[in-house]
């Protein structure tokens, strides 16, 4: 009878060991229900706690995906504009002149001719060396000949772009100037300086332009002083 009842015993103590380990199996990892479930209030309205998302790692993915980061590699391998309009230094002009010449008081003389000139931009900038040789004729005087006059000058040149393909300038020149014929007034060479300026129209930017001058120009013939006005018109090729 003992043996028995020891026996019934261990049986019960072995079914209530198993029931409590296939109990313990059956529930969830985590309590998902419970944790979604409302809250109720005495008052019987339901308070949600507010879900924070998980940080997921396909967002960062996608975010670098969308801005990638810059490659100064890439960078440099742009096409970068240069200008093509080129800068030309030199500048020879030719073109008629008129000029005006005071030769002493009470006698003056309309005279017409040819001006040439070279003009160097170091570099291209704005300010250069302006070479000019003029040469003109008239009317006779007293002797029944031609008067004929010639300057070469030399000086710098200073110029402004305007816009619109012009530019104006203007220089200051010194140098020599001869007359003819010989006069009872004195010698036939003089000193002579020139100052004025004007403007040169760039035909669309390329090699030629169009230029207007005006200038005084001084000399010292005859012991006394002659201050003659000159205008020109030119053509300009640079190169």
């Amino acid at each position: 009878m003992k043996q028995f009842l020891v026996i019934a015993a261990l049986l019960f103590v072995s079914a209530c060991v198993q029931a409590q380990s296939v109990s313990n199996d059956s529930l969830p990892a985590e309590p998902v229900a419970a944790a979604a479930a409302p809250i109720v209030t005495p008052d019987a309205t339901p308070l949600v706690a507010a879900e924070v998302a998980p940080a997921s790692p396909y967002t960062s993915a996608f975010s670098l995906a969308a801005a990638p980061d810059p490659d100064p590699a890439s960078a440099d391998q742009r096409p970068t504009v240069y200008g093509v309009l080129k800068t030309y230094n030199w500048q020879a002009t030719a073109g008629y002149t008129f000029f005006r010449f005071y030769i002493v008081p009470h006698l003056t003389r309309n005279m017409n001719g040819l001006n040439l000139g070279l003009v160097y931009y170091p570099g291209g900038h704005w300010v250069g060396g302006d070479g000019e040789f003029i040469g003109v004729w008239g009317a006779t005087i007293g002797c029944g000949c031609s008067t004929k006059y010639v300057q070469a000058m030399g000086g710098p040149r200073f110029r402004w772009a305007v816009g619109h393909g012009v530019d104006l300038w203007a220089h200051g020149l010194v140098g020599g100037a001869h007359f003819l014929p010989q006069t009872v007034f004195g010698g036939q060479a003089a000193f002579a300086w020139e100052a004025g300026g004007g403007a040169d129209f760039n035909v669309h930017q390329k090699r030629w332009a169009y230029r207007v001058s005006a200038n005084l120009v001084g000399t010292r013939f005859f012991s006394t002083y002659q201050y003659s006005p000159n205008v020109s018109v030119g053509i300009v090729f640079k190169f």
